[in-house]
């Protein structure tokens, strides 16, 4: 069979509905199918040669985790990696960075990869899960080769189907001997415009069973920072994570900031909406330069420009990509 070097324009024009289509199934709330579901792991454990396991379904994978303790279950030794030997083929295709990529940095780097930092903190905590719904970007990425004529093997054909029929049915799954421990699916996911997990009035992510994740523009949060304000002034300084120390400044806003911090002003042009230069040292970065202005609409807000800038009007003149003396002939700043 020849090889696939490029998509023609009408298969490229398919990949936004597709990429869409096995998000929405990831993230569109749908509810377990339990018939479905079984039949699905039924076969799975028969290709290594497992009995049917019994399979007991909760809303979210904390409720998962904490079911496990609760039912006391030995480990998971290596079923899970067996099962996943089997069901991972070798199956390839030109595809990588159009569906893989994209769909993998909504589903596993940020929802999965979050979801685990959170339940990881939690003395709930087990890592005996396969990802399901969280896995189906390469699902997609193998689907999609199939669609415009990559060839699969029956074998490879038939064990793709049993993931795929596992991960379109439920989120996290945990894999033991007789018995097989699955999530629900989020009830609602939130993104901002650049798809990255984002909600300024509450969980970014929610289950049916109220467990929540908070995220801002990407990085998870605490929920208190959602439900009561953020941080402090002060108390932003001294947070430890880098990430989470730009999103609380973020929300804060950096011009209520500066001078609670100690920042000094370098610069300020007669024009508020050119605005003020001020330098303030923060932990972990040093010395850093903001721009405060004013927009059209009267609100003022400040954001970090480099430390090359000495005057307002330059540091402003950078936002728009233009020269300074360009600047000088706009009046309003929108």
């Amino acid at each position: 069979m020849k090889k696939i070097e490029k998509l023609t324009p009408e298969q490229e024009a398919e990949l936004p509905a597709f990429r869409q289509r096995y998000l929405d199934i990831a993230c569109g709330g749908g509810r377990i199918d339990r018939d479905t579901l079984q039949g699905h792991l039924t076969a799975s454990y028969a290709l290594i040669g497992k009995p049917a396991p019994a399979l007991f379904i909760f809303d979210s994978p904390a409720a998962c985790m904490l079911a496990l303790k609760i039912f006391k279950m030995p480990e998971a030794s290596q079923l899970g990696s067996q099962l996943w030997s089997q069901l991972g083929s070798q199956l390839w295709s030109q595809l990588r960075s159009q569906l893989w990529s994209q769909l993998r940095s909504q589903l596993g780097s940020q929802l999965g990869s979050q979801l685990g930092s959170q339940l990881g903190s939690q003395n709930i905590y087990d890592p005996n899960y396969l990802w399901g719904s969280q896995d189906l970007y390469w699902l997609a990425f193998y689907r999609f080769a199939h669609s415009i004529g990559a060839k699969y093997s029956k074998k490879d054909a038939a064990t793709l189907g049993l993931i795929e029929g596992i991960s379109t049915q439920c989120e996290w799954w945990f894999p033991y001997d007789g018995v097989v421990i699955a999530s629900e699916r989020p009830t609602s996911v939130r993104w901002d415009g650049e798809r990255r997990l984002h909600c300024e009035t509450g969980p970014a992510v929610e289950y049916a069973d109220g467990y929540a994740l908070y995220s801002w523009r990407g990085i998870s949060i605490p929920a208190e920072w959602i439900k009561d304000g953020p941080p402090a002034s002060k108390d932003i300084m001294r947070i430890e994570n880098t990430e989470q120390r730009r999103i609380a400044a973020e929300m804060r806003g950096w011009h209520n900031i500066l001078p609670e911090i100690g920042a000094i002003l370098i610069d300020k042009h007669a024009n508020p909406q050119v605005g003020e230069l001020w330098q303030a040292d923060l932990p972990d970065n040093g010395p850093e330069r903001f721009l405060k202005v004013q927009c059209g609409t009267g609100r003022t807000f400040a954001i970090p420009v480099g430390m090359e800038f000495a005057t307002a009007r330059e540091a402003n003149a950078a936002t728009y990509g233009i020269a300074p003396q360009i600047l000088d002939q706009l009046e309003i700043r929108t």
